[in-house]
C-alpha cells in the first residue's frame, strides 16, 4: 500500500461548505448587471479556478469591461452569506490528527490571498498550515506552478504527497506534477465528473476522506 509524507488541500468543497454560495453569488450577479444567470452545473464547474478566469467561463457574455461591476456584485452577495459558511463536519479534527502526527499540510486554492487569509482568520485555523498557495500569486489551476511551488517550500517530493479536492480542474492539476489524487463527491463537481479525471480515489464523505488517508500516511 503506497503511503504519503504530505497532503495538499483545496478549499472550498473541499474543507469547507462554500460551493452553494459560490454558485448562488455567481448567479445572483449575473443577474445584477443584466447577463444570462448561468445554470447551477455552469457555474459549480468553475469552482476552484481563480475567479476571473472560471467567470468567463461560467458567463460566457461576460466581457472585460463588465467584469469590474459583476466582481463587486458578486463579492457583496458572497459576503452576506459569509458567516454561515461553516468547515465540513469532520474536517477539523481530521486536520487536528494530521497535525498530531506530524504530516505537513498545506492549502492549494483558486481563492485569492485576501480571501483565504480572511476565512482563516474567521475559522480560527490560521496556524494549521504549513504554507498555502492561491490564484492570485501563482497559476490558476489545472497548472501545476502553485504545487510545484508547495513542494519546492517544504522540500517533498510530488510522488510522496496527496493532492485532496473536489473538482477535476484539482485532480488535472495532480496529474500534471505527478501526484496522486483523491476526488470528493459532496463539493463542486459530480461523481461522473470526477470520474472521467481519473484520480487515484473517490470517496464520498468527509470520515470516508478520513479513514483513506490516516491508513495511508508514513510512519513518522
Amino acid at each position: 500500500m503506497k503511503q504519503y509524507d504530505a497532503v495538499i488541500f483545496d478549499w472550498d468543497g473541499t474543507l469547507m461548505d462554500s460551493t452553494h454560495s459560490i454558485i448562488e453569488s455567481i448567479q445572483l450577479a449575473s443577474a445584477d448587471v443584466g447577463l444570462p444567470v448561468p445554470s447551477t452545473m455552469q457555474a459549480s464547474w468553475i469552482i476552484g479556478l481563480s475567479l476571473e478566469t472560471g467567470l468567463y467561463k461560467a458567463v460566457p457574455e461576460l466581457t472585460a469591461e463588465l467584469m469590474p461591476d459583476f466582481i463587486e456584485r458578486y463579492r457583496h452577495h458572497f459576503f452576506q452569506r459569509d458567516k454561515s459558511i461553516k468547515m465540513f463536519d469532520g474536517a477539523v479534527p481530521m486536520l487536528d490528527g494530521l497535525r498530531q502526527r506530524a504530516i505537513p499540510i498545506s492549502v492549494a486554492t483558486g481563492k485569492s490571498r485576501a480571501g483565504l487569509d480572511r476565512v482563516l482568520r474567521a475559522v480560527e485555523l490560521t496556524s494549521y498550515f504549513n504554507t498555502t498557495r492561491c490564484a492570485d500569486e501563482t497559476q490558476s489551476k489545472p497548472d501545476p506552478q502553485m504545487l510545484h511551488e508547495i513542494l519546492w517550500e517544504l522540500d517533498l517530493r510530488p510522488e510522496s504527497v496527496l493532492m485532496v479536492g473536489d473538482t477535476t480542474h484539482d485532480v488535472h492539476m495532480a496529474h500534471n506534477v505527478g501526484m496522486d489524487s483523491l476526488a470528493v463527491t459532496y463539493g463542486a463537481h459530480d461523481v461522473a465528473t470526477l470520474e472521467k479525471s481519473e484520480p487515484t480515489i473517490i470517496v464520498e464523505s468527509v470520515p470516508e476522506m478520513h479513514d483513506w488517508i490516516f491508513n495511508r500516511l508514513k510512519t513518522q
